[in-house]
């Protein structure tokens, strides 16, 4: 059991660096599945003087064991010293597991106060129960102080507390130092001292990417990516290293580059995962950057990865926007095959596209691809569609789109009955346009001014009889209005 001199409670504020925020942590408050006797002794650790600590959970009558004190120090952590008289006191009952042993190595060194820290350690050595796991929150903990030499230094005794200094250790380390911003020269440097007496693994170098990735160092990130090629070759395994680089890149707008080490990579079967290609695309349609976005799609596909429905939506949108008409069709078609159905959106991204490029046959074609489908078109492209089609001489197409709104009650008419009859009156179909007219009446489907203002100059041009059709028509217009 922890000697009373080896954890000497002290003041923890005079431990942290001046730079750093206290750190406060979760609490038995914050844990409602927490087992009632933990919650009483936490209580009394966080309430109780530090002078009466043990009489107080003397006076609780709860016995502890393992796993209690376990519970209890999870949610110590913002009462150090509180916690290392529970610690003594229940070791006064039980032996204390390996388990409950790291717990206070973690929240002494969480706490900087990390001679006492030490004191556990050594405290744990005499009684054979040190491991990697002691070590991984020594790292974490002078880290997150930015103590990085001491993190480093920690290492470099580890062996002489019987703990091999492998590369998992080294990983440990990396993470620790990478997790803190901008400290990738110190964690390189670590790197390139220890590298040659503890060989690197994939992971090594996946943790030395991502950390390239968060500061964005895209020249450092290709360096350390040809060392990995060289060091530990290729391999499947090493996917989050590859996500990281290419992340990199593409963050750095080096589409280019990107395509071509995918294409190095996809020779060599290791293509990166769903996670990547995830968020390359929408960093590439954050850019509108259709001209690097198709090659990715298609080396992702072809790579046996199935995109979703969303991503789905998102390509064909962009190559909408972009007025890739021909490419947009080409991934549309291929959704099905790859298990992804097209939806109401899918549809209306690429016939609003058709409507825009005039495209009046494909329009009419896909209208009923679409009705057949039972993902019928927007009130808005509709009505853009009508307009489209009726200034580019298909009116039959038009009506067709319009009855189809009536009689399926796609809601709104108004802007869709206007063009309607505008595109109507200029293509001199003026008995039509009276028929639709009265019928809109009829439904109260509303008029705009403007457009009877243009129905009474091209009824008024066509003489006597239009120009009483016309009045009668506006007489029951405006009597609609009141």
């Amino acid at each position: 059991m922890m000697a009373e001199t080896h954890i000497k409670p002290r003041n923890p504020l005079r431990q942290i660096p001046s730079n750093l925020k206290p750190q406060r942590f979760p609490t038995h408050l914050d844990a409602p599945e927490i087992s009632p006797e933990a919650r009483i002794l936490c209580d009394v650790l966080t309430r109780a003087s530090p002078l009466g600590i043990e009489s107080a959970l003397a006076s609780t009558g709860i016995q502890p064991n393992s796993e209690l004190v376990q519970e209890v120090l999870k949610f110590s952590y913002n009462q150090p010293s509180s916690a290392v008289k529970f610690f003594r006191w229940a070791g006064q009952s039980v032996k204390q597991s390996a388990y409950a042993w790291n717990l206070m190595v973690d929240l002494l060194g969480k706490n900087h106060l990390f001679e006492s820290m030490w004191d556990a350690i050594r405290s744990m050595k005499q009684d054979g129960i040190l491991s990697m796991a002691t070590f991984v929150s020594v790292f974490g903990s002078y880290c997150v102080a930015y103590r990085f030499d001491e993190a480093v230094m920690s290492f470099s005794v580890m062996d002489k507390y019987g703990v091999q200094q492998d590369v998992v250790a080294v990983n440990s380390l990396l993470s620790a130092i990478c997790r803190e911003d901008n400290q990738m020269m110190f964690a390189v440097d670590f790197f390139d001292k220890i590298k040659m007496k503890v060989p690197p693994d994939g992971d090594t170098f996946a943790i030395l990417l991502e950390g390239w990735e968060k500061e964005g160092n895209m020249a450092k990130a290709k360096t350390t990516f040809g060392e990995m090629v060289v060091k530990v070759g290729w391999s499947p395994a090493n996917m989050s290293a590859y996500d990281a680089f290419l992340s990199t890149l593409v963050r750095g707008n080096q589409a280019d580059e990107t395509l071509k080490f995918l294409k190095v990579m996809k020779g060599h079967n290791c293509l990166p995962g769903l996670k990547f290609f995830s968020t390359a695309l929408d960093i590439l349609l954050k850019r509108n950057d259709s001209t690097h976005i198709i090659p990715l799609w298609d080396i992702m596909v072809s790579g046996g990865l199935l995109p979703n429905l969303i991503m789905y939506n998102a390509m064909i949108g962009l190559l909408c926007d972009n007025n890739d008409l021909r490419d947009a069709f080409r991934i549309f078609d291929e959704m099905v095959f790859h298990g992804a159905f097209p939806d109401s959106l899918t549809y209306n991204m690429i016939f609003q596209c058709l409507v825009r490029n005039k495209r009046v046959n494909e329009v009419g074609r896909f209208f009923v691809e679409m009705i057949k489908n039972e993902y019928p078109p927007t009130h808005s492209n509709c009505a853009a569609a009508i307009a489209m089609l009726l200034d580019n001489d298909d009116p039959e197409m038009a009506i067709e789109i319009w009855n189809y709104m009536v009689e399926n009650h796609v809601f709104p008419l108004e802007v869709s009955a206007n063009a309607l009859l505008v595109g109507m009156c200029n293509l001199r179909r003026l008995s039509e346009v009276r028929r639709f007219a009265v019928d809109m009446l009829d439904r109260r489907i509303s008029i705009n001014e403007s457009t009877m203002a243009k129905l009474k100059n091209a009824f008024y041009k066509e003489g006597r009889s239009f120009r009483d059709k016309y009045d009668s028509l506006s007489k029951r217009w405006k009597a609609a209005k009141v």
